[in-house]
């Protein structure tokens, strides 16, 4: 083996280029030593600022990182990014996402100090209140909103999240979750790209290398450079630390703790231009980088990775500064504070753990004027002395003007872009005011024929394609190497051939996201939905996409919540299409044929942020798919099966009409009133609901039993109703007695049957006690006793009981 020699390796032709930020220095000079000279006093005052926010709260949040990240972000702000301040709102502004969420604390210390500028030389720029970040706000850094300290009510403080959410201006999207920031950003990107274009707004992207281990993120980079999204600006704070390691990467001949990569390698090998710059803290080199990198015009995102120092002039470096700080009011701290201090002339309040002696009862004992903690009052009236000093500083520091000159200079170039949508541009506010689409009106095109086969898959494709006409291309579908097999595909019909790239193919509706890889894909559906122009569509496997996009629907439903509490509106939807569900994907065997897939999302979030749907039949679907959108869901989740299924005569079966599913639960055949009832039928799921129709009912019927038959095709939208038409439809008496047949899990079962004994009765999947084998769909009914035979004995025991 010695004598075989290794050969050298290297990348194949590559789109992406590759800068060192020395070289670009030769032939550009970006600022002057003057300016320097500015950026290095606010930074000092950012840097102080995030030191108190992790003081005060008290020791709580994420300095170092936020420090490490300041200067690049400063730049940003106030250097390269065009945006109108006084408009948070615009989505014409280029957007800034913290997908390293736990550096909230820098993104609030860095806004909020935007703020006070703003405030202090260009007050005519500064939006409604309700649209600032005010340093009054920094009182409720990690605070609840039932937060009762006398200054955070005084001030009517904004309550700011750990992490960040909408709720905070110029926020677009909930990030800090494993690795979803850069997947929902790079979601942003292409909403904002399909809809204004060429001349669409950038979005920059703040992550630290440790934030770019987890696996969506290398599938979001995949997917970005496929799809040629040109207005990514990836900021990558690479210093080595995170909360366990020193090293994260490769350095050099060193080993890396977690990966053998570096930034630069990463995002290079995914075909991202790449500009590396060697000291993230000289200011020129920094803004350097950033000017050289949005005058690239060869339609690649780029990032750019600055090597820096967590924690930097904190007095803590490295990973001891990524979620700790100095002890509160320490010594240490104080130490920190000093070279504010020094600097502006000024002298920080020193907290003295001591209560007032102002209010005395009557036995001359103290008393707090308020409900709460003592000690959070002396905590929150020091913290906003030392805000004071700060506002004190940026006030009589006049050169500081400079930076709210900046801002006004941004909404100059924005304002000489001249934003426009693209020709032909998504209309997707159709889907909600053209009364044509309407839930109890099927399109021609899309109705069933009893008699007739075909899949629920295909109907839902063939719904959302007919959508995606209406709304001139508002509709974008992607799924994990299954679009033919999920239907998705047909989501593109009548557009485009081919993949979606915004270069040379931007008419097409289909877009490809790395692969077989759900986890981006989720993200990146959330990200188109927050930016308000599109409708997003995931598709995989029900088995795969319920549990690999859970974390992205939560955080999707977190961020439109948010949102809409704090400035109104409605949430903007992603549909997550849970495909192949269920046991009739039989011959996959049990990884593949999964019940347990509607358990994940259903019932698992606050009211109306997610809607699950489950048909049994394909007339269902353009019913059910409506009125779920209708509802402005932030994330809309069919479930539907794989194979061919005849369309059922309902009106021959004496069913009720399928615009019923509507409801969300429904009765499927009510018992006939002037006889004795004999009991009542819960159904949920097609596979087992085709078993019920075809193989018992007729058994039953031929034997006279009197029945009421309710299948559950939304327990969202059911829950949605108001609460005397749920009682009518599904009064609390049958819940106490009936029988539930479900496809899905036991819990999805039990909202519906109330009794201990009617759910001990419950047919599911798993009542035998294990995962069901291999082999067509009919065999694992049968092996699971949701057969047709297998139900009607079961019935009929429930009958006799």
């Amino acid at each position: 083996m010695d004598t075989i020699k290794a050969k050298p390796f290297s990348l194949g032709p590559r789109r992406g280029k590759f800068y060192d930020v020395n070289d670009i220095l030769k032939s550009l000079t970006p600022i002057q030593k003057e300016e320097v000279e500015k950026f290095e006093k606010l930074d000092l005052i950012y840097r102080t600022l995030c030191g108190l926010l992790y003081n005060f709260v008290p020791t709580s949040g994420h300095p170092g990182g936020s420090i490490s990240s300041g200067r690049f972000v400063e730049s940003i702000l106030y250097k390269t990014a065009d945006y109108d301040f006084s408009i948070p709102t615009s989505d014409k502004n280029d957007m800034l996402v913290y997908a390293a969420g736990h550096k909230a604390m820098g993104l609030y210390a860095m806004y909020a100090l935007r703020n006070e500028i703003v405030r202090a030389y260009k007050p005519e720029l500064l939006p409604d209140e309700k649209n600032q970040l005010r340093f009054e706000d920094m009182l409720g850094f990690r605070r609840n909103p039932v937060n009762d300290t006398p200054l955070f009510k005084k001030f009517n403080s904004k309550a700011l999240d750990g992490h960040p959410t909408p709720a905070t201006p110029f926020v677009k999207v909930a990030t800090g979750a494993s690795g979803v920031g850069i997947p929902a950003g790079f979601g942003l990107a292409l909403g904002a790209i399909d809809y204004y274009g060429p001349n669409a707004p950038k979005v920059h992207l703040v992550e630290g290398e440790g934030g770019m281990t987890p696996g969506r993120v290398s599938e979001a980079l995949a997917a970005a450079s496929s799809m040629c999204l040109h207005n990514i600006i990836l900021h990558i704070d690479f210093n080595q630390a995170s909360i366990d390691s020193n090293r994260v990467c490769r350095d050099g001949d060193l080993k890396g703790d977690y990966v053998q990569w570096d930034p630069a390698e990463l995002t290079y090998l995914h075909d991202f231009n790449v500009i590396y710059c060697d000291d993230g803290k000289d200011h020129t080199k920094v803004i350097a980088a950033q000017t050289f990198a949005k005058q690239l015009n060869n339609g690649m995102p780029t990032a750019i990775v600055y090597r820096t120092i967590k924690g930097w002039q904190y007095g803590i470096e490295g990973k001891g500064s990524h979620g700790a700080g100095h002890k509160f009011c320490s010594p240490e701290f104080y130490k920190f504070l000093s070279t504010f201090e020094n600097t502006f002339g000024v002298k920080m309040p020193v907290y003295e753990a001591k209560a007032t002696t102002e209010l005395k009862n009557e036995f001359g004992q103290l008393v707090p004027n308020f409900e709460g903690d003592w000690s959070k009052i002396n905590i929150e009236k020091y913290y906003w002395d030392s805000l004071l000093i700060m506002r004190e500083v940026i006030e009589t520091n006049k050169d500081l003007k400079f930076f709210a000159d900046a801002i006004s200079d941004s909404k100059a170039r924005l304002d000489k872009l001249n934003r426009t949508p693209r020709d032909n541009k998504t209309e997707l506010e159709k889907l909600y005011t053209d009364k044509s689409i309407s839930f109890d009106k099927t399109p021609e095109e899309l109705k069933v024929v009893p008699g007739t086969v075909t899949t629920i898959r295909a109907v839902l494709g063939a719904s959302l394609g007919y959508i995606n006409h209406k709304t001139n291309g508002a509709v974008l579908g992607v799924a994990a190497d299954l679009l033919g097999s999920t239907s998705v595909n047909l989501v593109g019909e009548g557009f485009q051939n081919g993949f979606f790239n915004a270069v040379d193919n931007p008419g097409s509706r289909i877009l490809t996201i790395g692969g077989i890889c759900e986890d981006a894909m989720g993200a990146m559906m959330g990200g188109v939905g927050a930016y308000g122009r599109n409708i997003g569509v995931s598709s995989s496997y029900g088995a795969f996409i319920s549990a690999m996009e859970h974390t992205d629907a939560r955080l999707h439903s977190i961020g439109e919540m948010s949102k809409v509490e704090h400035y109104g509106g409605h949430f903007n939807t992603w549909v997550l299409v849970n495909a192949h569900a269920g046991l009739k994907t039989g011959e996959d065997g049990p990884t593949h044929a999964d019940p347990q897939c509607l358990q994940l999302l259903q019932g698992n979030f606050p009211k109306g942020t997610v809607i699950t749907l489950t048909p049994w039949e394909p007339g269902e679907v353009w019913p059910l798919l409506i009125a779920g959108l209708m509802k402005r869901p932030a994330v809309l989740s069919p479930y539907v099966t794989r194979p061919n299924e005849t369309i059922a005569d309902r009106k021959a079966l004496k069913l009720a009409p399928a615009t019923d599913a509507a409801k969300g639960l429904y009765a499927l055949r009510k018992a006939d009133p002037k006889k004795k009832l004999d009991g009542s039928i819960v159904l949920q799921e097609s596979g087992v609901t085709i078993e019920f129709i075809n193989g018992a009912l007729p058994k039953l019927d031929a034997e006279g039993y009197n029945l009421n038959i309710f299948y559950v095709s939304s327990a969202e939208l059911f829950d949605l109703l108001p609460e005397k038409e749920k009682e009518e439809i599904y009064p609390q008496s049958i819940a106490q007695t009936a029988m539930g047949i479900t496809g899905f899990t036991l819990p999805t079962m039990e909202k519906w049957i109330t009794s201990y004994e009617g759910r001990s009765r419950i047919l599911h999947p798993f009542r035998n006690g294990y995962f069901l084998g291999s082999g067509a769909a009919e065999s694992v009914l049968k092996q699971a006793g949701l057969d047709g035979d297998g139900i009607y004995e079961e019935v009929i025991k429930y009958i006799k009981k």
